[in-house]
């Protein structure tokens, strides 16, 4: 796929989701006339490119759902649930259109055409249907309206006026091309070709671009239309374009703007049919000395002359100038922006991993040579390959909230296949995280959202005999804690039934019936593999299939997900994840001769402590007890502990466990490398890193070790028959 192709399929899916949030808004506004010409340029912004690009399948299509939102945003056809279904729908085939685009395919093949064509059907009958003395009819993808009169809408003449830039050519787009799409929105009854900057032949670069038109254009559309059809040569091109009805002092403005000759460029516009010949003749003699007083670049002093020689009004040069500034502050931002390949982020993250492996054994090496001027330089060098690792990161951070965003089409969907109203409320869209944590936590909350929507939310007539509101809420929340991100999907719906979740694990010989489990245990049951309490299989649930790769894939992300519930009143579901997967701070201890890293988001404080050996596995911190765990034991290390023991204080959801050690060794960069398959179900391990020295140290995961730690004190608090 081609550079331009590429862009073309980036910048149309961003656009196709701008549309797709504008049609789930017209649901709730119907009204709002800024959100359907937002949704209407959407439409417009994805022909127009696939006319550019030459891809007929997008651009045919695209233009009969075009025509369905024009008859919208002119008011000949109301908003309703109906067709708000109707182009959600072609927005989902439009995707589908572009996903063929990206994979390089020329052809459709048949389902996709059907599936078009019916879509198609269904425009048409939309179109169809019009107020009393306006019939709409759809002939070769033009429409026209025509009214109780038995005459058809008047269309305008626009003329625009265009200068390609030379580098328009390297960038492997054609002119022409434009020009071709350009007649999509009406007819070219007059086109002019500028041929003044072609250099001496000696002169001219084969791959620079001199070629400049005159066009006049009869069409329904707007500037705005017209402006987008050059979205893609915007900053390569200069474009002038004057409405239907304009003065002759503005087509005299125009040529004086021009860098042609003002004879040729008049005859062009006569030959165009902008001006008649008597009126150039006229108007040149007469104004041509005010023109000459204005430069191009500068609105304000020219709208003050034709003020003053009431030509305009005032307030539409006021308006003029305010447009003019809202533009230059967009061009302004978008040169803030620079597009980046996610394969060479990926790659610049690796090799600020290996950066800072290798500026750690040079930090290394200068402590054991004890030259002080080496170790200031190693610590200048460590600070500073720090803050290009935060830089780095920062990168590929993004907002989750384009993530939540997805789901108010799913919660719409849903809510209506199920017959249930339901609300979806989002708060916490702009928190960010890694780029690679937001394209993989995606599954898992479709599972989780869909789960709240079938099994969480109670039909309308139970939730009236609860006393509850008829209208439920699945609500997505996102904040940092600890140095983690933490997602929450939560609902107001019925909760979750505890005997009937126990009664089905059992049915499933999933756990013996007569197992001791508390509350926390038994709602865990939901995530074992093939478990689902639904007694009738659905399209939405009741295979089993859900909530298991919930919790593997949240697991492979080095994440956890815990579960709340009050029967009658919701659940909530809690994600904890990490902010990036490549490379974190880390708290480097020892045990004997091995090394392991604890993320040091996670850790509160180190205590050292003596004579904690024995059966108890807590101690008296500061008035509160303290559960802790032991390394050595835990890993199987032979040999004794030394009499002085130290304890890292961890924390991870809100609860607190110690790790005994038998050494701190500081703080440490650490770029975490994954354990492989072999190792993949070993609990309490994160991943590995390589030190200074060469040696692989492992990472420990403190949240397995904080829920083991808390597992074993709820045994040793149940009673002795239960905890066998």
């Amino acid at each position: 796929m081609d550079e331009l192709t590429s862009v073309y399929v980036q910048e149309s899916r961003e656009q196709l989701a701008e549309m797709e949030s504008g049609l789930l808004r017209l649901e709730q506004d119907p009204d709002d006339a800024d959100n359907i010409n937002a949704i209407f340029r959407a439409a417009h912004t994805i022909k127009g490119g696939s006319g550019v690009i030459e891809c007929h399948f997008i651009e045919q299509f695209t233009h009969r759902v075009e025509n369905l939102l024009d008859a919208l945003r002119n008011g000949d056809i109301a908003v309703s649930g109906k067709l708000a279904t109707l182009l959600l729908e072609c927005c989902d085939h439009m995707g589908s259109l572009i996903d063929i685009l990206a994979c390089g395919q020329t052809e459709l093949d048949t389902n996709v055409i059907e599936r078009g064509e019916t879509l198609t059907q269904r425009l048409q009958d939309a179109l169809a249907v019009m107020p009393t003395g306006m019939n709409m009819t759809v002939q070769d993808d033009t429409v026209e309206v025509e009214t109780s009169g038995g005459g058809v809408v008047n269309t305008d003449s626009w003329h625009i006026s265009i200068r390609f830039g030379q580098n328009v050519l390297r960038g492997g787009t054609d002119p022409l091309s434009f020009i071709r799409y350009l007649g999509s929105l009406g007819e070219i009854i007059g086109i002019e070709t500028v041929t003044d900057a072609i250099p001496a032949a000696a002169e001219m670069d084969p791959e620079s671009c001199y070629l400049g038109f005159e066009i006049r254009l009869q069409t329904r559309a707007g500037k705005a239309d017209i402006e987008r059809v050059f979205d893609f040569v915007r900053d390569e091109c200069e474009l002038r374009i004057l409405p239907p009805q304009s003065k002759v002092a503005d087509y005299l403005h125009l040529i004086q703007e021009l860098p042609e000759d003002t004879m040729r460029l008049g005859e062009m516009l006569v030959r165009c049919g902008a001006l008649t010949q008597s009126e150039l003749d006229e108007s040149l003699l007469s104004q041509s000395t005010i023109l000459k007083q204005e430069t191009a670049s500068n609105i304000s002093p020219l709208g003050e002359i034709l003020v003053d020689k009431k030509v305009v009004q005032k307030e539409i040069v006021d308006a003029a100038v305010v447009k003019q500034t809202q533009v230059n502050e967009k061009k302004a931002r978008d040169a803030q922006l620079v597009r980046v390949q996610a394969d060479k982020l990926d790659q610049l993250i690796d090799l600020v991993g290996e950066l800072v492996i290798a500026g750690a054994s040079a930090n290394l090496l200068a402590l054991k040579s004890g030259e002080s001027t080496l170790v200031e330089a190693t610590s200048i060098l460590s600070r500073l390959v720090e803050d290009i690792r935060d830089s780095a990161l920062r990168l590929r951070m993004v907002q989750i909230g384009d993530t939540f965003n997805r789901f108010h089409r799913v919660v719409r969907d849903v809510a209506k296949d199920l017959g249930k109203e339901i609300e979806l409320s989002i708060s916490g869209a702009e928190t960010e995280l890694d780029k690679t944590v937001v394209e993989k936590i995606g599954d898992p909350l479709m599972h989780l959202v869909r789960n709240s929507l079938d099994h969480g939310i109670e039909a309308a007539e139970t939730r009236l005999e609860r006393g509850k509101p008829l209208c439920g809420r699945v609500s997505l929340n996102a904040y940092h804690d600890s140095g983690s991100i933490v997602i929450e999907v939560a609902d107001d719906g019925g909760g979750l039934n505890r005997e009937k979740i126990r009664a089905k694990a059992i049915e499933r010989e999933l756990i013996p019936s007569d197992a001791s489990l508390n509350d926390n245990e038994i709602i865990n049951l939901i995530f074992e593999p093939g478990f689902s309490t639904v007694d009738q299989v659905s399209n939405l649930s009741g295979r089993g299939v859900g909530m298991d790769v919930v919790r593997r894939n949240i697991t492979a992300l080095r994440g956890s997900v815990e579960v709340a519930s009050v029967e009658g009143e919701g659940s909530t579901f809690t994600i904890r994840l990490p902010l990036t997967l490549a490379i974190i701070d880390g708290f480097l201890v020892g045990i004997d001769k091995a090394s392991y890293v604890i993320p040091l988001d996670s850790v509160v404080e180190c205590i050292e402590h003596r004579n904690l050996a024995g059966d108890r596995n807590f101690l008296n911190l500061r008035g509160e007890a303290l559960p802790f765990i032991r390394l050595r034991e835990l890993f199987e290390v032979e040999g004794a502990p030394p009499a002085r023991e130290s304890i890292v204080v961890v924390q991870f959801g809100g609860q607190r466990a110690g790790i005994v050690v038998d050494q701190l060794m500081g703080e440490f960069q650490t770029v975490i490398k994954p354990l492989g398959r072999m190792f993949a179900n070993l609990r309490g391990i994160g991943g590995s890193t390589i030190l200074g020295s060469g040696e692989v140290a492992l990472i420990l995961d403190v949240a397995a070790l904080v829920q083991s730690v808390r597992q074993q004190e709820e045994r040793k608090t149940l009673p002795q028959h239960l905890a066998q």
